[in-house]
């Protein structure tokens, strides 16, 4: 009789202790498996919810962007670059500078790298007597915005369109007084010019504006090639000092000039949008913080619950490979006593062992193929089978477990001398 037929005998004989083993094994490696899908599925879903967090902060940030942009472009500009001697009083006072700085200086901004101020506009304002309609007219001279040449095709669309030779922009009341419209023709300080543009009213000094381009009332107020500012529009940058930062970036450029800040709502919606963010960015991090603390408590009790349970099941595969080794030892000592080798009595003990780890482990791991993407989803199913570890574990856990468990009570039946034995049967 070979050592298979032998060992298939035994399983029928104590075929109820076979399954128990069956089932030890079956346990370790399920609690195995339920704790790393577990793990797995904590990780995709905290995954999942700081990418959540991340979209909608982005989303709620781009939308506070897209709303300051149009603030912003319908405020006008909101840096205003004036010469260093000019009072800043008298332009609180008037609502512009009455002393001038040479038109270059904008073009000196515009070839640098400058990056935190867009949309430069020369400007010559003065105000003067509408002789044609015995009134005072703020009158401003612009052209083009001038684009900061680094930026190349990032250039960004003006803020306001340059007025042509020749045409004029009225301000409300001005236009409104008289009944002037778009196409008009108005005498204006012994000149004929074609009106291109009206404002609406905006309650400010500009509803007496008259807008030509910089070149001719450079010519009329026989300043050429001078300004009076240079107005800028600040980019959207978060810093704790932002018109410092403007300030020093500019004086670098233009060291004898003076820059003043204008407060509009699209500025504190530009705050807003940066607390938003710092907010958000604060909360992310919490969050990845607490989910880090908490994956790592889930993978402790998960470690202790998993080894406890292997423990216990050891514990019991080896009560049953004992009992086991008590019901044969008559039959060991024969085998013992007819020739049987140690290694061959080792074998007949071990490999019913190795079959209760083959069994469980195969019937364990079945189960899991089955039911994991069903209970935890496909994500958490391919996470855990692409992972090495686990084809290593799957293999080799179940019977490491089972021959462990039975190697001490096989090799003390082992080493029994074979007369004493059966000298006691």
């Amino acid at each position: 009789m070979n050592i298979k037929s032998i060992i298939y005998r035994e399983i029928r004989f104590n075929l109820w202790s076979f399954i128990a083993g069956i089932i030890a094994v079956f346990i370790s490696l399920s609690s195995y498996l339920i704790a790393i899908s577990i793990s797995a599925n904590l990780q995709i879903e905290t995954e999942k919810t700081l990418q959540s967090m991340r979209t909608n902060l982005n989303n709620e940030v781009s939308s506070l962007e897209d709303g300051i942009r149009k603030s912003m472009k319908g405020l006008g500009f909101n840096i205003y670059i004036y010469p260093e001697n000019q009072e800043l009083s008298a332009v609180y006072e008037k609502g512009y500078g009455d002393k001038t700085m040479p038109e270059n200086y904008v073009n000196q901004l515009a070839n640098s790298k400058i990056i935190k101020i867009n949309h430069l506009l020369p400007r010559l304002t003065e105000m003067v007597d509408w002789i044609e309609k015995d009134r005072s007219v703020l009158l401003i001279g612009v052209r083009g915005e001038v684009p900061i040449s680094f930026r190349g095709p990032n250039v960004k669309k003006p803020l306001i369109d340059p007025v042509k030779k020749d045409t004029i922009v009225l301000g409300y009341e001005l236009h409104h007084a008289y009944g002037l419209k778009l196409g008009d023709k108005i005498n204006f300080l012994d000149k004929e010019y074609i009106i291109s543009g009206t404002h609406q009213r905006r309650g400010t000094i500009d509803d007496i504006s008259a807008w030509m381009d910089l070149s001719q009332v450079q010519g009329i107020l026989n300043k050429e090639n001078k300004i009076n500012a240079i107005l800028a529009l600040e980019c959207n940058c978060e810093s704790i000092d932002r018109l410092g930062e403007i300030r020093d970036e500019i004086h670098k450029i233009l060291p004898d000039t003076k820059i003043i800040e204008k407060e509009s709502k699209a500025l504190a919606r530009a705050e807003a949008r940066n607390l938003t963010k710092r907010s958000g960015e604060k909360q992310i991090a919490n969050f990845i913080l607490n989910s880090k603390e908490l994956i790592l408590s889930q993978r402790i009790v998960s470690l202790v619950s998993v080894i406890v349970i292997c423990i216990l099941c050891s514990f019991w595969i080896c009560h049953l490979t004992v009992s086991n080794i008590n019901q044969r030892f008559v039959e060991i000592g024969t085998f013992s006593a007819i020739g049987f080798s140690g290694k061959q009595l080792m074998g007949l003990i071990l490999f019913r062992v190795i079959f209760m780890g083959l069994i469980g482990g195969f019937l364990s791991v079945t189960l899991f193929l089955i039911t994991c993407p069903y209970i935890f989803g496909n994500e958490v199913f391919q996470k855990v089978t692409n992972n090495i570890s686990f084809t290593i574990t799957v293999l080799i856990a179940p019977v490491t477990l089972a021959v462990i468990s039975s190697w001490i009570p096989a090799l003390r039946a082992v080493l029994r001398d074979p007369v004493d034995v059966l000298r006691n049967d």
